[in-house]
Parts: C-alpha cells; sequence; structure tokens
C-alpha cells in the first residue's frame, strides 16, 4: 500500500505541478478577456435566467430536466465536501494565502464554466433512450472533428475513474469521519445507509436526482451559509484581521505557529487552486455533463445560469468556510480537513456548531455523491453504449461502504490525481473551441441589444 501511495504521490506532483496551474488559470483567465468579463458583470442577469428557468415549456422544452433542476444537480456534485474539508485542507497545507487562490480560481473559473455549459448544449446529441446527452467527449468530438475523438475518448475514461474517487469514496469517507466523531456512528453504518439512499434515489435516474438535488442543495446551503454568518458575526472583531491575513500571505511565506508548520507561497498557490477546482469544478468538463440535459436551445442562457455554480460554490459557501477557520484561529492547531471545519464552528458556537458541519456535510456529500453517479454514467455510456449502464450503476452503489472504510489520505491523493488527469483534455478543448463561444456570446448579446433586452 506504501509503495502505491508513493507512486500516486509523483502523480500526483507531476500533473498538479506549475504546468497546470497555468493552464487552469491561463484557459480560465483567457476566456474572461475573450467574453470582455461577462461572465462578472452579467451576474445579476445570470441569476435572473436561474429563477426564470425553475421550469421550462413548449419551445424551451428540448431537454429532460428544467435549467434551474441542471445548476441544482451540478451544484449537487461541486458543494460537497470540498466546501468544508477542501477547504480546511488548502488553509491547513497553504496557510490563510490559500483562500485568497482560491477566490481567483473562481473569478476566471465563471468564464470557464460558462464556456463549458455552451459548448454542452450547442454540441449534445440526443441517445437511443431518447435521452440528450453532452459534454467535453460530445464537443470535441462534434466541434473539433474525428481527428481529436481520441482526447473526448481519454475524457470519457478519466471521468468513468475520477467519479469513483471525487464523488464517492472521497464524500463516503469524510461522511463516515464525522459522523463517527460527532455522533458515535461506525464508518461501516454510515457506509451501508448511504449506499441504501443514494441506491434509492438512483433507481429514477436523472429526473430523480434533480428533483432531490433541487429541494436539498438550496435548503442545506442556505441552512451552512446562515450558520456561518452567525459565527462570522460572532468573529466579528478578527475579520479584518483575517482578510489581511489572506492577502498578506497569497504573496509572501508564513512562517511556523503552534500546530501549523509554515507554508511557502508556492503552496498557497497550489493548494489554493488544486482545493478550489476540486471545489467548483471548473475546467474540470463534469459540470457541463448536467448542464447538456437542460430543457433549453440556448446555449448562452444556460451557459449563464450554469456560471453561477462556481460563484455560489467558491465565492460564498467557501469563503464562509475559510473565514470562519481563520477568524476562529484554529487553522494554527494543526488539526485538518473537517475536523478543522467542526472545531472552528464549534468555537464561537460550544454544543452546536460541529454538529452544524456534521449535518452539512452529510447533505453535501450525499447530493454529491447523487450527481457524480450522473457523471459517471453518461462517461460509461459515452465509450459503451446505454448497456454499461446499469451495471455502473451498480459498481457505484457497492462502492459507497468501501469508500467510507478507506484511509482518508490516500482517498484524498487519488481524487486529486484523477481530477487533473480530467481537466487535461477538456482545457485544450476549451481553448481550441474558444472562437465558437465567443463567437455565439457575441451574436446572443447583438441580438439582445437590437431587441432592446437587458
Amino acid at each position: 500500500m506504501e509503495a502505491i501511495s508513493s507512486f500516486v504521490s509523483q502523480i500526483n506532483s507531476l500533473v498538479w505541478g506549475p504546468p497546470m496551474l497555468v493552464l487552469i488559470l491561463g484557459v480560465g483567465l483567457f476566456l474572461s478577456l475573450g467574453l470582455k468579463l461577462m461572465p462578472v458583470l452579467k451576474l445579476g442577469a445570470g441569476f435572473r435566467l436561474l429563477w426564470q428557468g425553475r421550469s421550462a415549456t413548449g419551445a424551451e422544452s428540448e431537454g429532460e430536466i428544467p435549467p434551474f433542476q441542471a445548476l441544482m444537480t451540478a451544484l449537487s456534485a461541486t458543494v460537497g465536501t470540498g466546501n468544508i474539508a477542501g477547504v480546511a485542507t488548502a488553509v491547513f497545507l497553504g496557510g490563510p494565502g490559500a483562500l485568497f487562490w482560491m477566490w481567483l480560481t473562481a473569478l476566471v473559473g465563471m468564464a470557464t464554466k460558462y464556456s463549458e455549459a455552451v459548448l454542452a448544449v450547442r454540441y449534445r446529441e440526443v441517445d437511443e433512450r431518447g435521452a440528450h446527452v453532452g459534454g467535453p467527449m460530445y464537443y470535441i468530438r462534434n466541434g473539433l472533428g474525428p481527428k481529436w475523438a481520441w482526447l473526448g475518448l481519454l475524457f470519457a475514461v478519466f471521468a468513468a475513474i475520477a467519479g469513483f474517487g471525487i464523488g464517492n469514496t472521497v464524500q463516503a469517507n469524510s461522511v463516515a469521519d464525522v459522523m463517527e466523531a460527532n455522533f458515535g456512528l461506525p464508518h461501516w453504518a454510515t457506509g451501508v445507509i448511504l449506499m441504501v439512499l443514494v441506491g434509492a434515489v438512483l433507481i429514477g435516474g436523472i429526473r430523480r436526482i434533480g428533483h432531490v438535488a433541487s429541494a436539498l442543495v438550496p435548503l442545506m446551503a442556505i441552512s451552512y451559509l446562515v450558520a456561518g454568518l452567525v459565527v462570522l458575526a460572532i468573529n466579528a472583531a478578527e475579520i479584518p484581521n483575517a482578510l489581511a491575513l489572506v492577502i498578506e500571505h497569497a504573496f509572501s511565506p508564513i512562517a511556523a505557529e503552534g500546530g501549523f508548520a509554515g507554508a511557502a507561497v508556492w503552496a498557497a498557490i497550489r493548494f489554493g487552486v488544486a482545493r478550489g477546482v476540486f471545489s467548483n469544478e471548473a475546467g474540470l468538463g463534469s459540470a457541463p455533463i448536467a448542464h447538456a440535459a437542460a430543457q433549453t436551445k440556448n446555449p448562452i442562457n444556460q451557459g449563464m445560469v450554469a456560471m453561477l455554480g462556481t460563484f455560489i460554490d467558491t465565492i460564498i459557501i467557501c469563503s464562509i468556510t475559510g473565514l470562519v477557520i481563520i477568524t476562529s484561529g484554529t487553522w494554527t492547531s494543526g488539526v485538518s480537513g473537517a475536523e478543522l471545519t467542526s472545531m472552528a464552528f464549534a468555537e464561537a458556537l460550544p454544543g452546536i456548531g460541529n454538529y452544524v458541519v456534521a449535518i452539512a456535510l452529510a447533505v453535501f456529500a450525499f447530493t454529491t455523491i447523487l450527481g457524480w453517479s450522473f457523471y459517471g454514467e453518461r462517461s460509461v455510456e459515452y465509450l459503451f453504449g446505454v448497456k454499461a449502464i446499469v451495471p455502473y450503476r451498480i459498481a457505484w452503489i457497492l462502492a459507497i461502504p468501501l469508500g467510507a472504510t478507506l484511509n482518508l489520505g490516500f482517498v484524498w491523493l487519488v481524487a486529486d490525481t484523477l481530477n487533473a488527469m480530467m481537466a487535461l483534455p477538456n482545457l485544450i478543448a476549451l481553448a481550441l473551441l474558444s472562437p465558437v463561444v465567443f463567437k455565439l456570446t457575441k451574436e446572443h448579446f447583438e441580438k439582445q441589444a437590437m431587441s432592446g433586452k437587458d
């Protein structure tokens, strides 16, 4: 096991080295500038479209689920352990400065997520069951042509395997840890309960996932945010100092303090970007698989809804977690992961805070397992056809109790590595297909300007 862990660590260092971080931030910045900062400037319009997209009828009924449910399905997969355990790990390993690099990743990531969804709707197909399917493998094949088909194939392979890491075992493992710490529930019991609940939802396919996600995700996200804001109100005096630490240590090393081992600037950048991508998945190519199922004929509108996922996930939810940890002072305690977030909440809300984190993490992880099962199913369908969906679904459900009992460090390492391997084909495709995104966007807003709409 030690030899395997060492081998994966070496691959991880390679795929998450400077070239990958430059590629993620570079492609995001390139798309942001090419879109003339539209994702940031049109944030309000995106929220209006989200509200209007709670249902779709008539001309806009092409697809399986309303635009709102498509975003909730994507958010169900992105809002997970990354927002609670991932942020804590980033701060623990990279210091407060890691939060700054998470923010930067998210700001340019909005353009990335927008572009992914635009291309997903533009190049989606209808499979033999009559379902709309799309995502990087389809926009690579249909947008770049047959000579690039191998790149789409690579993405589908990585996504199908990566799902078992980022979307399944990591989630189950984190829930099992936090449930045992707070409620004394054995790891295996958490795994079995999760397996039964996930299995019950997956029988209904994307429509059932969409309904469950649209109910659970907003409720739990708002509840977690309210609890976080209460903690920040209690720690209000420490907020200016916390923000100063975030900015200062984004660009300068931080010395060892308490249980904190110290971190170079490179650590802040590396863990901030890596955990930012792990959390919001901008550039990974996962979310467009959900957005391809949206009931819409307008790629631009769905792209504007999609970009909200990155904003909500990182700029709002991850910021709350990060600031709670830094203002509480627990980031120097030597504790990491979900335990660090629980400790930070418990500092301000004794006897309550740790339970808030435990319940939030359990629900977030549950919805993430649902969302990622859909991504994995679409990937194996691309590789082997619809006949592969049921076997994959069974394997997915059976992997949950296994993940709940695995070593957390190794699971995180594998998930982190597979993330990067997924992102590579997708980021190359986004760069090559960027002229299509720019053209469609320009035409859409020119048409809107002529009709006098916002």
